[in-house]
């Protein structure tokens, strides 16, 4: 039985890496392996049982919107949470999601809309955050282009800097999420989520896990023929997630 029902897919951001594809083409819409890399995650996600999914959305939002509509073509429910021109950051945008009732108050997947992954959802869907817990994040060993890392683990529990020989791993950009994380920010107020998570970290309020599966972020077009070109020798299946 699924103890998580939402999640939340970031799509806010204007991908100013992948320029000039992305001056007309919202990032999340860009083709990877024949489909928008964003309905990768929402299929994903629908085939782990989440069908309740909120998107923020800013750069080019009524392309976004338009091309996935209210999601009954995936057999899911997207609930839109737009932004203004400058989006709200990371963390702001969540809030604002929480503030309108577009995310449920309990807890959610977060995902990147910016990430490639053939990470199955279902395994976070069972994930069931503890009182006083207000993150579990997934960590990938270290790509070349962020070979110090973001996060430590010890004993289960993240941190920003590791203790005697264990190693700094990338944050997978993929977590579960309690709305407790946010609790003091202001409404319209822009913040990252990267704080957010190592202030909760020192109170030993934020686990995570290390994360086997195959996990490609898009952020350059260097990367997105990395990906295309990993789906097309690897003949993955556009349901990989499931």
């Amino acid at each position: 039985m699924s103890v998580i029902t939402q999640a939340m897919i970031l799509a806010a951001g204007k991908g100013t890496r992948l320029r000039p594809l992305t001056l007309e083409t919202p990032k999340p819409l860009v083709e990877v392996g024949g489909q928008p890399l964003i309905v990768w995650h929402i299929k994903a996600l629908q085939a782990a049982g989440i069908t309740d999914i909120t998107i923020n959305a800013s750069w080019l939002a009524d392309k976004l919107m338009d091309t996935l509509g209210d999601g009954a073509q995936f057999g899911v429910q997207l609930h839109w949470s737009l932004e203004a021109d400058e989006p709200l950051e990371t963390a702001g945008g969540i809030f604002k999601a929480l503030q309108t009732g577009k995310l449920r108050d309990e807890p959610f997947i977060l995902v990147n809309s910016d990430v490639w992954t053939t990470f199955n959802f279902s395994r976070l869907a069972s994930y069931e955050l503890s009182a006083d817990q207000r993150a579990h994040l997934l960590l990938i060993d270290n790509p070349e282009h962020n070979d110090g890392g973001d996060f430590a683990i010890n004993n289960g529990l993240a941190s920003e800097q590791p203790i005697g020989d264990a190693d700094k791993y990338t944050f997978a950009g993929i977590s579960v999420v309690s709305p407790r994380l946010f609790d003091g920010l202001v409404s319209g107020q822009s913040a990252a989520l990267g704080p957010l998570l190592r202030q909760v970290m020192m109170k030993f309020q934020v686990t995570a896990e290390i994360m086997p599966d195959n996990w490609i972020d898009v952020g350059t077009p260097e990367r997105l023929e990395q990906v295309n070109t990993f789906i097309e020798n690897k003949g993955v299946s556009e349901h990989c997630g499931a």
